[in-house]
């Protein structure tokens, strides 16, 4: 489309580039609109030929960003306003996400259900193209939601009864709200782990670079990089894809396997005796260049993660949060977290050990969330109670209203805590957090078979209406199973999902006797971190 040049929004005067037209690539947020109407202020109206500027919001036009820039007295400017409706990304083969980050907090703090909108939508193109999906089952307010939103759309627009034949079975919307614990845990697959620790951004990472740097003899490091190195994660990558979603202590063996056949193969230039031979080996170089390129960066991935994770911190976290979803001691105040609070760790490892606590306790009594929150302001200050207030507000960190802790009930019924964990030969999805089961991975598993009646008890105290909903097909393009075919279902979490859960979704779309194929949608592809992030409010400290 001979675009010349993209930049990234910042503010300022835009940089110099020698064409006519400039277009805003935006979400409509307000804190964006300052930064744009600062760029077009800046812009110099005596050059010629003068600019046009032009504004995309994606995925939806917003009325309160053209009255501000209106205000601002820019709106005049921008010769098209229009509106990109970017709903559902595809980030791997089975994985889409709407990567809106305040989805979440919008939903469950502010009560405003656009994101569910959206969600309804991408369902809907989705469904265009790729034939409608005969079962729809939901827990949770917010996919009640989204499956009446379908469900009207589709009587809207008569038209869209497509005659594509389904490619999925069912779809199954699940609210992150319906499982707040399992985000909060440390994930422990590969792919979990580097997400923990460095965030994964858009499939790229970026890591420290030294131990990437390439190791030249007599150099003695005189000039390491100092840019941290960039990578794409995902299954275009043949190891990534093998290794990803292994519990992380069982990829060193896979490492070394790796590395024993690649410098086989490397080996067989020495037996190429004739052109033939010479020629073949020549062919299968890139490939060989290649795999040995990505074994040199995930070993070194894997090194850095194992410096982590052997760490007397890592292990002490990760053994209280063992403790709290195995159910011991989670009623009284905790040693570990006090120290930490003591030690001014980091904050948001503060509030996840807590807010794990609280969900694994159905709430804290009284006395022991007071102390908590008065700790925590404290020592880190009193601007966080906004922070422990939306905490609250999300159920996250309660006072413990019932009287009576559901969660042994919740746990034992779903199997939700494994004691003997295979991490190297999985045979249950518990090895993605070695011990617990993710409790949304469970519901998607138990629906598949023997189906929710089977846990209607469970299901009726963890929050939300469950429910199911059938979707007329036109005659023809009903499924005739054949034997040994796979059903495939959709899981859309609204709401969040981790690296861990879509790990343990993949384990079971693998499984021999499984017979159901899982792909994964969401509104944002999260960790613990990252989502108490998007919860915690900033407070300016006043100016005197």
């Amino acid at each position: 489309h001979e675009v010349e040049k993209m930049f990234t929004l910042k503010p300022g005067r835009l940089p110099q580039a020698d064409v006519k037209n400039v277009i805003f690539f935006v979400r409509p947020k307000l804190e964006l609109m300052d930064i744009i109407t600062d760029n077009v202020l800046r812009e110099d109206r005596g050059r010629s030929p003068q600019r046009d500027f032009h504004i995309l919001f994606v995925p939806r036009r917003s009325l309160l960003c053209e009255q501000w820039l209106k205000e601002q007295g820019v709106l005049g400017s921008f010769i098209h306003r229009e509106q990109y409706s970017l709903d559902l990304i595809p980030f791997d083969g089975d994985l889409l996400s709407m990567e809106s980050e305040s989805a979440f907090k919008e939903c469950y703090l502010e009560s405003d259900q656009t994101s569910l909108y959206h969600a309804a939508k991408g369902l809907m193109t989705l469904q265009a193209l790729y034939g409608t999906i005969p079962q729809i089952f939901g827990k949770g307010e917010c996919a009640r939601h989204v499956a009446n939103m379908m469900i009207r759309m589709k009587r809207e627009f008569p038209g869209s009864q497509n005659s594509i034949f389904p490619i999925f079975d069912t779809l199954l919307l699940l609210d992150r709200n319906v499982d707040l614990l399992t985000p909060l845990a440390t994930q422990l697959t590969y792919e979990g782990l580097i997400d923990e620790i460095y965030g994964i951004q858009n499939t790229y990472v970026k890591l420290p670079p030294e131990k990437f740097a390439p190791k030249k003899q007599g150099e003695g490091g005189k000039d390491l990089p100092t840019e941290p190195k960039k990578l794409q994660l995902n299954s275009a990558e043949e190891l990534y894809a093998e290794i990803r979603d292994k519990n992380f202590n069982a990829v060193g063996s896979v490492l070394s396997k790796k590395a024993k056949i690649i410098s086989a193969a490397f080996e067989e230039r020495h037996h190429a005796k004739t052109v033939g031979e010479i020629k073949q080996f020549v062919s299968q170089l890139p490939h060989m260049q290649a795999a040995r390129s990505s074994l040199a960066n995930h070993t070194s991935i894997a090194e850095l993660i194992k410096d982590i994770t052997t760490s007397e911190d890592f292990f002490d976290n990760l053994t209280v949060e063992q403790e709290f979803m195995s159910g011991i001691d989670t009623d009284k105040v905790n040693n570990y977290i006090e120290d930490c609070i003591a030690q001014k760790h980091p904050l948001i490892k503060i509030l996840r050990l807590v807010c794990l606590q609280s969900v694994c306790n159905s709430g804290l009594k009284q006395k022991v969330l007071d102390h908590y929150k008065r700790e925590i302001l404290q020592t880190y200050g009193y601007e966080h109670i906004l922070t422990l207030n939306n905490l609250e507000k999300a159920g996250l960190l309660k006072p413990q209203t019932s009287g009576r802790n559901n969660y042994p009930t919740i746990r034992k019924t779903l199997r939700l805590w494994m004691d003997d964990v295979n991490e190297q030969n999985p045979n249950d999805i518990s090895y993605v957090y070695s011990g617990y089961a993710p409790l949304s991975v469970r519901l998607a598993q138990l629906l598949a078979r023997p189906g929710w009646r089977s846990i209607e008890e469970v299901l009726k105290m963890l929050p939300g209406p469950h429910f199911e909903e059938r979707q007329q097909l036109p005659t023809g393009l009903q499924k005739k199973r054949q034997h040994g075919e796979n059903r495939v279902t959709l899981v859309f979490f609204l709401g969040g999902v981790t690296y861990a859960e879509i790990a343990a979704l993949r384990f079971l779309s693998q499984m021999e006797d499984g017979g159901t194929e899982y792909v994964i949608a969401t509104t944002k592809l999260i960790n613990g971190t990252s989502w108490i992030k998007s919860l915690m409010e900033k407070l300016e400290p006043a100016p005197f």
